[in-house]
């Protein structure tokens, strides 16, 4: 009598080469988490206008130093108990030795911008697997349907600092940098 045949009903797991030659063409972006792809939904347009206000305020004040800016199709490459990629909607790396063209794995400062649908994945999830990344300085959370920012400092052991209001400045001190959020939400708020 043969012993049966038993089939693994679990779709098989991505390796990281075939992941990242697959992003290359693909029209959906994927994040990747211990060989497991999720699709990337689209963002809105207030979404599109935060990140870019913020990339375009951090890319200016780092023009003619060695920091480099990254927006929405860059992936960080996260070494955890798991292999991860994910995109941050903004990133700013500043490791010449950082060289990877699809990925990087030392940012200096990672920024998401929260809707309801990322909220549990954006300040748990991730904020537990980029603090671990040692080139991490800062891990900066902004709420899209409020004017409100997190901003998790190494510095302070990671700890929260919620800025609200207009008249509130998102400061990075690990770069010099500082903005208002008038400017952070600029074609956002107010309607």
């Amino acid at each position: 009598m043969s012993a049966a045949l038993k089939l693994d009903p679990r779709p098989p797991k991505w390796t990281v080469q075939d992941y990242l030659e697959a992003e290359k063409t693909s029209e959906v972006r994927h994040e990747f988490v211990a060989g497991d792809l999720y699709a990337m939904a689209g963002a809105s347009e207030d979404h599109n206008f935060i990140s870019l206000n913020i990339a375009a305020a951090i890319r200016n004040h780092l023009r003619g130093k060695p920091c480099k800016v990254f927006i929405h199709d860059m992936k960080v490459h996260v070494f955890a108990n798991l292999t991860l990629f994910y995109y941050p909607d903004v990133m700013v790396v500043c490791d010449p030795e950082d060289t990877e063209r699809y990925y990087k794995t030392r940012p200096r400062i990672i920024v998401e911008v929260v809707s309801s649908s990322t909220l549990n994945t954006d300040t748990r999830e991730k904020l537990i697997t980029f603090i671990q990344l040692p080139s991490l300085e800062e891990y900066v959370l902004v709420e899209q349907d409020s004017m409100t920012v997190t901003v998790h400092h190494r510095s302070k052991n990671w700890l929260p600092d919620v800025l609200t209001g207009a008249d509130a400045v998102l400061e990075l001190s690990s770069i010099g940098f500082s903005l208002p959020l008038r400017e952070v939400y600029e074609g956002v708020f107010p309607k």
